[in-house]
């Protein structure tokens, strides 16, 4: 049985042509597109020509998007001595030792968005698999969130660091924006996000790497963009 959508979204979709666009024109697009009463995120997924049930075709890595994503996250620090001092003062929302640890294990807390902890807590955050690695906020060295830098790493994640990672039908999805950004702004960071998704091509991949792309809001269509990166960013 087909899914009803509504007027709205067929209204929206309508707009939409079955081809491939450039970020240039498929951001105003969106904008265009908008019916939802709040504002939206904007998303970018790549399909990407990758198998990741081999370890060495994981494609995984952090960017930090030049202009936001339009509201701040909430970080967490799991540390010992000067470094809970270090987060406070750096702006994390919540900050501590064991008693952190305690409280996600027991109670499955998990108010915030991003959770960092220094490689002397490590042993001991071990233990929250089973609560953050669904939700994806599992500390780890390759995303820059187990160190013992903890204030830079607030800040780079309070400026806009996202992670991307494939899931395991090789998708990538990434957030680079709300609906509301100048359509310049939400163009830089979908650039930024997909230049680094290109980087971090694994060198066990074979054939095309990236085999589509689109961009998308929150209610919203989906626009194809154009997966030719020399012509996806078409005047910018």
């Amino acid at each position: 049985m087909a899914q009803k959508i509504s007027k709205n979204l067929a209204k929206a979709r309508a707009m939409v042509e079955p081809r491939p666009y450039t970020l240039v024109d498929a951001v105003p697009l969106l904008q265009k597109a908008k019916y939802a009463k709040f504002d939206e995120t904007v998303d970018i997924t790549l399909r990407l020509g990758v198998d990741p049930r081999h370890a060495d075709q994981m494609v995984r890595g952090t960017v930090v998007l030049p202009h936001g994503l339009g509201k701040s996250k909430t970080v967490a620090v799991i540390a010992s001595g000067d470094n809970i001092k270090a987060a406070e003062a750096a702006g994390a929302e919540f900050f501590g030792g064991e008693e952190l640890v305690e409280r996600i294990q027991k109670e499955g807390w998990t108010a915030f968005d991003a959770l960092i902890a220094t490689p002397d807590m490590m042993r001991s955050v071990g233990r929250l698999g089973k609560v953050l690695g669904p939700k994806g906020l599992m500390p780890n060295p390759k995303t820059g969130t187990v160190t013992t830098d903890v204030a830079s790493a607030i800040r780079e994640i309070k400026a806009g660091k996202v992670e991307f990672r494939t899931d395991k039908t090789a998708l990538v999805h990434v957030p680079v924006g709300k609906l509301s950004f100048e359509p310049q702004k939400l163009i830089d960071n979908a650039m930024t996000v997909i230049t680094s998704v290109l980087k971090a091509k694994p060198s066990a991949a074979k054939g095309k790497y990236i085999k589509g792309m689109t961009i998308s809001s929150s209610m919203g269509p989906g626009v194809q963009l154009d997966s030719s990166v020399s012509d996806l960013a078409g005047k910018v």
